[in-house]
Parts: C-alpha cells; sequence; structure tokens
C-alpha cells in the first residue's frame, strides 16, 4: 500500500492547479514505486468539467499524476468521493489546487499520524499569500456562530464567542492542538476513518463538508489536531469567485444542513428564516445605493447575487 495519495478536485484553475501540483512533486515523497525506501505517493486530480485548458495542460505537464475527468461539474464533495474510492495509501491527503505546500509539509502530516495512532485527521498551518495566518483551526459552531458567520452581523460579534470559535486563545499558530475540525483546504485522514464512518456526505455540494467529515470522524471517537509544523499557502475562493451567487446559496445551504444534522429541524429552520432576512436587508441596502447612484455595476452584481439567493429560499434537500 502507498503511503499517502493526494486528492485535488478542479474546477477551472489550471494555473493554480499547475503551481499547486508543482509544489508537491518538489516535495520529498516518491511517485516512482520502484523506490522502496522513500516515502510513496500518488496524485489523483478530478477535473470538475472545465472549460480552461485544464486537462490538456495535465496530460503535457503532469504526465505521473492520475486524471480522472467528469463531463459535468458533479460538485466538489462527489469530486472528493470519487478520488477517495479510487486511492491507494494509508492516509489520504485532500487538498484544493489553490494551494502550495512546503516542502516538508506532507513528511510532517505523515509521520505525526503514524506517531499519533488515536489522531483520525489533522490539518495543517495554513498562510495566507501575504505571510499572514488563516483561521483553520476551530471549534464546532453553535447557533449563534451561525447567525453571525459570513453574514454582515460578523464585525459586531461578541469578541468572546469569535475568539472561542477560530480557537483564538493565544496558542501560537506555528504549535500543534487538538481541535474539533479543520478547514477542507488541506486535510490529511487515515484510511481507516474513511474506511469506518465513510466518504465526504455528498448533501454537501460544497463548504462545510470537511465541517461534517471532522464531526463524523470525532463521534466515532478519532481525535482531530491542528498541526503547526506543517505550513501551506491558501490562495482561497478561485473557483467560487467564478460563479458569485451560486457560492453564497450552497455556503448556506450547507451551514443548514449541518444545523439540521447536528441541532434539529427548528433550530435549522430559525436560522435559515434569519439568514433570508438577512439577505433581504442587503438587497435593500444595495438597491439604495444603485438609486444614489454608488458604483452601479458592482452594486448590480450584489442585487442579481442577492436576489438568486432569496429566489433560492436557501432550501435544504
Amino acid at each position: 500500500m502507498l503511503d499517502v495519495s493526494i486528492l485535488i478536485v478542479s474546477w477551472n484553475v489550471s494555473a493554480l492547479l499547475a503551481q499547486c501540483l508543482e509544489s508537491v512533486i518538489a516535495a520529498p515523497v516518491s511517485l516512482d514505486e520502484s523506490q522502496p525506501n522513500s516515502l510513496q505517493a500518488e496524485i489523483i486530480v478530478v477535473d470538475s468539467a472545465s472549460a480552461d485548458n485544464t486537462v490538456q495542460m495535465l496530460c503535457q505537464r503532469f504526465p505521473q499524476v492520475r486524471l480522472i475527468v467528469q463531463s459535468e461539474n458533479v460538485g466538489f464533495t462527489r469530486s472528493n468521493n470519487i478520488a477517495l474510492k479510487e486511492a491507494r495509501g494509508r492516509y489520504l491527503l485532500l487538498l484544493n489546487p489553490d494551494t502550495q505546500i512546503a516542502a516538508d509539509a506532507i513528511t510532517n502530516m505523515v509521520a505525526y499520524l503514524d506517531q499519533h495512532p488515536a489522531v483520525g485527521i489533522v490539518g495543517p498551518h495554513t498562510l495566507n499569500d501575504d505571510g499572514s495566518t488563516q483561521s483553520t483551526r476551530r471549534r464546532f459552531p453553535n447557533f449563534w456562530i451561525g447567525l453571525f458567520e459570513s453574514t454582515w452581523l460578523q464585525p459586531y460579534a461578541p469578541k468572546s464567542l469569535l475568539n472561542y470559535y477560530y480557537v483564538t486563545d493565544g496558542t501560537a499558530p506555528h504549535e500543534t492542538m487538538e481541535v474539533d475540525w479543520v478547514q477542507g483546504s488541506a486535510m490529511m485522514a487515515r484510511r481507516e476513518v474513511y474506511e469506518q464512518i465513510g466518504g465526504l456526505d455528498e448533501g454537501y455540494i460544497m463548504y462545510s463538508e470537511e465541517l461534517d467529515w471532522c464531526k463524523r470522524a470525532k463521534n466515532a471517537g478519532w481525535r482531530v489536531v491542528f498541526l503547526g509544523e506543517a505550513k501551506i499557502i491558501h490562495y482561497g475562493g478561485k473557483s467560487s469567485e467564478q460563479a458569485v451567487a451560486r457560492s453564497h446559496i450552497l455556503f448556506q445551504q450547507s451551514k443548514l444542513r449541518y444545523f439540521r444534522k447536528y441541532h434539529g429541524w427548528l433550530t435549522a429552520q430559525a436560522l435559515r428564516l434569519f439568514l433570508l432576512l438577512n439577505y433581504l436587508f442587503q438587497l435593500a441596502i444595495e438597491v439604495g445605493k444603485t438609486i444614489l447612484g454608488h458604483k452601479r455595476t458592482m452594486r448590480r452584481e450584489r442585487i442579481h447575487a442577492y436576489w438568486q439567493v432569496l429566489r433560492s429560499g436557501l432550501r435544504v434537500s
């Protein structure tokens, strides 16, 4: 069995994917199974019907990558599950295409899991492209986090609430600590975790799928750890930027699915009503600013996005 399977889902981000793969190939892992004394790895890329030159680029520049081409965009979560089913590694690294890994990030994660058999999932210290730290070590969200996170109210949320959720407890970002969940931009799991709890919940088309996976892993008795010594750069949101309204809808629907699944129907419905009122309020503000002639092109784009969210009703399947 290989040591690690590196699984990447890509959609119309050819240049970023190439950078990501270059950083993986530069790492001290071997993609050649004839070298038994090195860390054995494979790379699987699932392309979700990209309209750019992704497939051609991969075939020409990265023949060592196993490419699985989808004829339609089946969603981020389902595409990851396709990769998971094909993976042969004892460890499974879900990696976003808009990332670059430090040379020793993969080996550090593998070594930590080798040394800590009770840990089921690890996530690295994730940096923005300016070197600042992303808030990827988190506790499970409660109802109040659901109200504030990624709404216009977030800047007004109690500092103590956000500090608790994002685990800003004074622990330095380069330190290792146990958390509830880690961001899915880079997340390594044991094969045993996958075999025990299954793949990602495909009810989450995109967003919150890693939150749910970590929740299920912890419910099954596994620990989840933020590994500060393993570093990656995450550029963030490059695929979702191509479909703004859909990204809003999927993000909030995923949030609601999580709350319905773990906090009950009534809680999810209360949160859904609040979120719809939030988007209605934002829509009214953008309409008012458009009437006043303030940055009309940008306002029209926002009006379109918020209207699409309201039309969706944020209904969860």
